[in-house]
């Protein structure tokens, strides 16, 4: 049987883009933290995970890459969002993936 290259759809790649930055715990924690306080710096979000430094950053790095989070930095601070933009486009696709 021939396999058939068939490239993947812009709304799948985002799909998997988004569901791989939520397939861990601390980032779904990191997500709920900043829905409810809005904004958070680096080291508010530490004091409230049982994680290292050095874990929430990559965490928050994977948000970011992902464009669920965006961070504005004001060195040595960095202030982390929601993006909001990417969100709503986030559950819209969530949504109409498991309407089907």
């Amino acid at each position: 049987m021939d396999v058939v290259d068939k490239p993947y759809t812009e709304r799948q790649k985002l799909i998997a883009k988004f569901s791989n930055a939520l397939a861990n715990p601390v980032r779904v924690a990191i997500l709920e933290l900043l829905s409810t306080d809005k904004c958070c710096y680096h080291r508010e979000m530490f004091s409230h995970l049982p994680i290292a430094k050095s874990t929430l950053s990559q965490h928050l790095k994977v948000l970011s890459d992902a464009g669920l989070i965006q961070g504005d930095a004001d060195p040595p601070k960095t202030k982390y969002c929601i993006d909001t933009e990417n969100w709503g486009l986030a559950k819209g696709l969530f949504l109409g993936f498991f309407d089907r």
